[in-house]
């Protein structure tokens, strides 16, 4: 087992992979079908479980995500299936899920919305994280709200989560089913690249609707801005993640509309600008 582990990881490696050895592992778990955690206590694979293992790693060193290769990707407490049409869901929004589960601490009830949901990621680990919440997953992709509606079912949150087909930047498509001033929180994780930005073959497996977002990375986080400071109730908080060159042009947004103080800009763990927060004012 070692030597296919040691193999693979040279082969992703020089594929240009940044995380070879840790993406050998999770390929051979899913043969082996056990947790990454559970390789070591499992039986050495067998002439079939090679075979299988080796085309995958064939197929992860071209660059389709690993993701894509398992059918699932693991986002803070859950593990949600994806695949092409939704963008794959990334370690670095976590940050957003520590954040609103501490935000929302000591709120009876919380309504909390999740826009551009994606696959789901964030509403349904906030209601998995927070159990009397209930959350509105917004995503105007039909691709995509295919997806989210498959890990609402999948995992069991259709009592807490609510999925809506809408476009987050158009307050008469939202007013109808999330009035005016009732969110306590708000996370958005937007399309947010500027479009002439060079970007990994991973990323270019996403779709691009879900990625880029004009020239400057920021045709929808504007108008979206405008539109949450409708939604949300007094004290609200909302963040938002970003492109990390627009971290200022994010900040300015916010407090554009006039109705948002404590406006912070967060650092994610590798030190990069990566979420703005800020908070409804009266």
């Amino acid at each position: 087992m070692a030597s296919e582990i040691s193999a693979a990881t040279s082969l992703l490696a020089e594929a240009g992979i940044d995380s070879a050895r840790s993406d050998a592992e999770w390929l051979l778990a899913h043969v082996l079908d056990v947790g990454r955690g559970s390789l070591a206590f499992a039986d050495g694979p067998d002439a079939g479980h090679r075979k299988r293992y080796r085309e995958l790693v064939a197929q992860r060193a071209r660059r389709i995500p690993l993701q894509h290769i398992i059918g699932r990707a693991a986002f803070g407490p859950i593990d949600l299936a994806v695949g092409p049409g939704v963008f794959v869901p990334r370690p670095e929004t976590e940050l957003m899920l520590e954040w609103a589960v501490e935000n929302l601490r000591g709120i009876p009830h919380p309504l909390v919305a999740d826009l551009c949901s994606g696959s789901g990621a964030l509403a349904i680990a906030i209601a998995e994280s927070v159990p009397s919440a209930r959350v509105v997953a917004v995503e105007k992709s039909a691709s995509a709200l295919l997806w989210l509606r498959r890990n609402v079912e999948n995992l069991g949150v259709g009592d807490r989560v609510a999925v809506l087909g809408a476009d987050v930047t158009d307050h008469a498509q939202l007013r109808d089913h999330i009035p005016d001033g009732s969110l306590d929180l708000i996370v958005a994780n937007p399309p947010y690249v500027p479009t002439d930005t060079d970007v990994s073959p991973e990323v270019e497996a996403d779709p691009a609707e879900a990625v880029f977002a004009g020239h400057d990375g920021m045709s929808v986080i504007t108008p979206l801005a405008d539109v949450a400071a409708r939604l949300l109730a007094v004290d609200g908080r909302i963040a938002v993640e970003h492109d990390d060159s627009t971290s200022s042009q994010v900040v300015g947004a916010l407090e554009t509309t006039g109705r948002f103080d404590d406006v912070v800009a967060r650092l994610d763990l590798a030190g990069r600008p990566r979420v703005v927060t800020a908070r409804r004012r009266p």
